[in-house]
């Protein structure tokens, strides 16, 4: 199989997998204890029917919106995601120059392998920071202030990862950063020599934006797990997420959110959005799907603030369903890593590429012109 052959999420899957050493694949595929929640993220919108109308005029078509404050293309940007160069040698710089062909907005990690600085001057298109508290609070404002510098168009900050998952696939597969050979991986990686080979000859695995303040990581071998017990801070509060908010300035998400209450939280402290998420079902297993928790959240403040959704997207048809339901946008990790560890960034460019044409096709399938006309009254609730 090839980059070509791949039509659809589960494709690119396949084909990361074959590329993969296993402990890396399973990292980007698993979930935390059964996987209940991973499983739940997708099955969900399968509780939701799409109810079309005909004989619209469909002459013309527009997917875009604004959200956090930049106007994209179409109604999907990309999850930020960590080490990324673990799938790719390329990695951080594949995916954020694929999201500024795609037109659409782009987020970088704080445990990303490049650089705020580099991304900044890397692509000019839309540009997210994900924040991670770390126990060094000056480490994390420090964050803030060169998002700034870097022209980050707005920033994140993410609230359920204050302990590691269960993340059991990881704990199997001998899973640490850097990448390491032990006797459960040996063989993986040794059936994998090109991956091995664009690892070793490429630039040194290095956590950029905290390279020089954490040791772990970068010149300390760690497991994720370890990384998260030992680095971030669990004693943050609303009042730690209002003054980042306040220090920032400009459009701010909450990622994250998973309750009501919560949601109605992030309005009072001045958030800009609330991205409904459970981490990928990779940190508390058996809580409710993003979706399922939708309606809702986009009920109780949909009109005080922006609701997005994080978590299960794998079809034009979720997306369309999202919308319908009040988000303002989805977005999307799983989907662009596997594409990326598939094929770099012309994975991703055709991964997005045809999620879009997905959106668009289904969207004409709907007759809805514009993504405003998706509401409720196209869902049928089982």
């Amino acid at each position: 199989m090839r980059i070509k052959d791949c039509n659809n999420t589960a494709d690119f899957r396949k084909l990361a997998r074959k590329r993969l050493p296993a402990p890396l694949f399973h990292y980007i595929d698993g979930g935390s204890d059964d996987e209940m929640s991973l499983k739940r993220n997708t099955e969900a919108f399968n509780n939701v029917r799409l109810i079309p109308d005909a004989l619209a005029d469909l002459s013309s078509m527009d997917l875009s919106v604004n959200v956090l404050g930049q106007d994209i293309d179409w109604p999907v940007f990309c999850s930020p995601t960590g080490m990324n160069r673990l799938f790719h040698h390329d990695g951080e710089r594949a995916v954020c120059r694929a999201a500024e062909k795609s037109k659409t907005l782009y987020s970088l990690s704080t445990l990303s392998n490049v650089s705020i600085e580099e991304i900044g001057a890397l692509t000019a298109g839309p540009k997210c920071f994900q924040l991670y508290i770390h126990k060094d609070r000056g480490l994390s404002y420090a964050f803030i202030e060169r998002c700034k510098q870097a022209n980050f168009s707005s920033l994140c900050l993410t609230v359920d990862t204050l302990v590691a998952g269960n993340r059991e696939r990881d704990l199997v597969t001998g899973m640490v950063i850097p990448p390491k050979l032990t006797l459960n991986s040996l063989l993986s990686f040794m059936i994998h020599p090109l991956w091995g080979v664009n690892f070793l000859t490429s630039e040194k695995f290095n956590l950029a934006n905290v390279s020089g303040h954490v040791e772990e990581g970068s010149n300390k071998l760690t497991s994720v797990i370890d990384y998260i017990n030992k680095q971030f801070d669990r004693s943050i509060t609303w009042k730690d997420a209002e003054q980042a908010v306040q220090a920032w300035g400009g459009p701010f998400a909450i990622k994250g959110i998973m309750s009501v209450e919560d949601a109605r939280r992030a309005v009072d402290i001045g958030a800009s959005a609330v991205m409904i998420s459970n981490h990928g079902g990779r940190q508390l297993d058996g809580a409710t799907a993003p979706f399922d928790q939708l309606p809702a959240i986009v009920d109780a403040v949909g009109d005080k603030i922006e609701v997005i959704l994080d978590g299960g997207v794998r079809r034009g048809t979720h997306v369309l369903k999202a919308l319908a339901m009040g988000a303002k946008a989805c977005m999307v990790g799983r989907g662009y890593l596997y594409a990326l560890a598939a094929g770099g960034q012309p994975g991703v460019e055709r991964a997005l590429t045809l999620l879009r044409a997905e959106v668009e096709r289904d969207m004409i399938l709907m007759g809805c012109s514009n993504v405003k006309q998706l509401n409720r009254s196209k869902l049928h609730f089982d």
